[in-house]
């Protein structure tokens, strides 16, 4: 009998699928079948099962008729070409209408088949936007919650963060009243160990209709296990299967969580009774949480710049005290407190030498030296950080409470030269849901016994008291004793003013990419995942109203071409230098008329009104000033759109060796008290707190003017606003 660590279990080559789908697998280069699910017969007429094998779907025009007319099986090498990407079709079989999913993945071509479940409880909007409104994560997810139950529905949803040790947490939850809540409660990393999380970011859903029915085996021409990763109806583990039946469920939904190519978390469902939801019910269940995804990313990054630009305020009025001192070690004493405060320690040591000074709560002298040799000795790090060195080196180094955890940054290690950080023991505890701790039963898997981690029988919360450990260091902790080291090396060189003069520059550089790199994730990103998800649910819409359908996928595809070339640009500008700007005469009217007409039908009203008028050539960079009149349009016709009548006037003229524009609207104006930050990147006036926006697009066009060599100025009143763009006339 084999024993198998939970890690270690094979659970994408499981031998089978779930009763509620039908597979069939085909060699990808020659379309012959090479392996199908014992339940095929089941669906479509065939004889004995050992004559597909080796042939392919079109010598039996009888039983795969439907399968042979799909648009998809028609063009198949068209569909299959990139890789686990899977296609939709709807067809229809012994007149029952059929879910057809495509994908290839390595040597095969999937065809999945499961039968479509109209839901008549769905209630959703086509609203959006509604996730960019929010900037408070736990709303965000709530929201995601209350929006799914609309959908899928199940007695328990939940959103599931992962740890950095792989561990897990419920952060939001909705049940059904007479549930115990979750909410709060830790899971160890072996409920959802690295090969399950592995899938998960690559299948983004998964589903399990019923933990009680017996799985569909897989037939395969040669005795190679079949990989089952991108399949969707794929068998369950029987130690998840186990799981689920401990915790009281017989059906499991769950969404990915995807941030920045990393699996941040799950949206997980569970249900009492067993339950199916429909494919395009899951395939929009994973629009929503993607949306809710891209939402979550937006605003912490939007705070994680705000944060830096408060951390470099800080460390600039740092170095204006280190600059008033001749010696390193006057500057550090001089400014222990606010040193300190930086991380958010509770106390600071200054060593040099023999020298020590100290600020706050830290350990005493003695103590502080055993530290620092211990520092010199066992570390290579430039910076060390750890929030458990009381639990690690206590004993061994005699520590108090004030030392768990500590951030050291060597200085000099010849000179014993070095800044340490303390923070003191947290009084931790942790609500698991059930005892984590591991025991081993018999399973059986593919006919064969095998020794395997069991998962647990009680969910009843086990609460875990956490000694030896400090507050956990985060990312913003160790950005900020990074600059402090950037600090200390720039303001202890000798060529210190040319290293200012570069250190501008590469400020002013990055100011700029962050704007720009914003730009692309927020505004370029969310709509190209939308559109492409859309076009994908309305292939299977083709067989209702065919010519409608594609008259839509070829918009959407259209649309799609243009943001990806956009996107494209826009990355290269932001690589780019000053220098590398590609100035032309170009003209603007058909770019005007194309960005006015869709932000007419993106933020207008139904009585908007778009009067273009002059449209004179200007000198400018294409993408420069594709971006420059997307902002102000768009802003135009968004803060007028609530206007009885509104209405936006768009006029270009001559003015000596400039071309002036002037954008107008009847809209909703700006202050005068604000009119002084009207340029500054993420400012949001008062009242336009009730329209969808970033604060970021007036920046982006005020320092695009200034790069074009031109300028943006605006005028506004109570009765609406008018920004002046001032371009360079083309050379003649």
């Amino acid at each position: 009998m084999n024993f198998i660590e939970c890690h270690e279990e094979p659970i994408h080559i499981p031998g089978s699928i779930q009763s509620f789908g039908y597979l069939i697998g085909i060699d990808a280069e020659s379309h012959t079948i090479t392996f199908f699910s014992r339940n095929i017969a089941d669906l479509f007429k065939v004889g004995s099962s050992k004559e597909l094998f080796g042939r392919k779907i079109t010598d039996f025009p009888e039983s795969f008729q439907s399968i042979i007319d799909s648009e998809i099986y028609m063009s198949l090498d068209k569909f299959t070409r990139r890789k686990n990407e899977t296609y939709f079709d709807k067809i229809f079989i012994n007149d029952k209408e059929y879910h057809f999913s495509v994908f290839r993945s390595e040597l095969y071509i999937f065809l999945e088949f499961e039968e479509v479940i109209i839901n008549r409880n769905k209630r959703i909007s086509n609203k959006y936007d509604n996730f960019y409104i929010i900037d408070n994560e736990k709303e965000l997810w709530n929201h995601l919650l209350e929006t799914l139950s609309k959908v899928i529905n199940y007695d328990r949803m939940m959103v599931y963060k992962f740890m950095m040790d792989g561990s897990g947490k419920v952060i939001a939850e909705k049940k059904n009243e007479n549930m115990e809540s979750f909410l709060g409660l830790h899971y160890p990393e072996s409920d959802i160990p690295k090969q399950a999380r592995d899938l998960y970011l690559k299948k983004r859903k998964r589903i399990f209709s019923n933990v009680y029915a017996d799985t569909v085996p897989i037939l395969s021409k040669s005795a190679e296990s079949i990989d089952l990763t991108f399949s969707a109806s794929r068998g369950m583990s029987p130690v998840h299967g186990q799981y689920l039946k401990n915790s009281g469920a017989a059906s499991s939904f769950s969404v990915s969580i995807i941030i920045d190519d990393h699996l941040w978390g799950l949206v997980t469902c569970q249900n009492v009774e067993p339950k199916h939801i429909d494919l395009e019910d899951r395939v929009q269940a994973g629009i929503f949480t993607t949306l809710a995804a891209n939402a979550y990313s937006s605003f912490k990054s939007k705070s994680e710049l705000n944060y830096r630009l408060e951390l470099n305020e800080k460390i600039s009025q740092l170095k204006t005290e280190f600059l008033k001192h001749n010696h390193l070690f006057d500057s550090l004493i001089e400014c222990k407190k606010e040193i300190k405060n930086l991380p958010e320690a509770d106390g600071l040591a200054i060593i040099s030498d023999e020298n020590i000074i100290t600020d706050g709560n830290t350990p005493d002298v003695e103590t502080l030296g055993r530290i620092a040799e211990w520092a010199l000795g066992n570390t290579d790090e430039r910076i060390y950080v750890s929030r458990s060195f009381l639990k690690d080196h206590g004993k061994e180094l005699e520590l108090t409470d004030n030392a768990a955890g500590i951030a050291i940054y060597f200085i000099e290690r010849d000179k014993n030269e070095m800044l340490i950080w303390f923070r003191k023991e947290f009084d931790e505890h942790i609500n698991w849901a059930g005892n984590p701790e591991k025991k081993i039963e018999v399973f059986s898997q593919n006919g064969e016994e095998k020794h395997m981690i069991s998962p647990r029988t009680s969910f009843r919360i086990f609460t875990e008291n956490i000694k030896g450990y400090s507050k956990r260091w985060n990312s913003r902790n160790v950005s900020a004793v990074q600059a402090v080291r950037d600090l200390i090396l720039e303001t202890s060189h000798k060529n210190y003013n040319a290293i200012k003069r570069l250190n501008d520059e590469l400020k002013k550089v990055n100011e700029e990419l962050d704007s720009f790199s914003y730009t692309i994730s927020h505004d370029l990103g969310t709509p190209l995942t939308v559109m492409k998800l859309n076009a994908q649910m309305l292939l299977g819409n083709l067989a209702a109203d065919a010519e409608k359908s594609k008259t839509k996928i070829n918009s959407i595809i259209e649309e799609i071409d243009n943001m990806a070339e956009m996107m494209h640009d826009v990355l290269q500008l932001s690589r780019a230098k000053h220098s590398e700007i590609q100035l032309e005469s170009l003209k603007t009217a058909h770019t005007i008329e194309k960005i006015s007409e869709n932000a007419k039908m993106t933020y207008g009203s139904p009585n908007s009104e778009i009067i273009i008028k002059e449209c004179p050539d200007v000198l400018a960079d294409k993408t420069m000033l594709h971006q420059v009149f997307l902002n102000i349009i768009n802003n135009a016709v968004k803060y007028s759109s609530h206007k009885e009548l509104p209405k936006v006037e768009i006029e270009g003229a001559e003015d000596g060796q400039t071309i002036i524009y002037r954008i107008s609207d009847n809209g909703i104006g700006i202050p005068v008290e604000e009119k002084h930050k009207m340029f500054k990147i993420f400012n949001r006036m008062d009242n336009a707190k009730k329209f969808k926006g970033n604060g970021v697009g007036l920046s982006i066009v005020h320092r695009i003017m200034k790069r074009l060599g031109g300028d943006v100025d605006f005028e506004s009143n109570s009765e609406g606003t008018s920004f002046i763009l001032t371009f360079k006339k083309p050379y003649i």
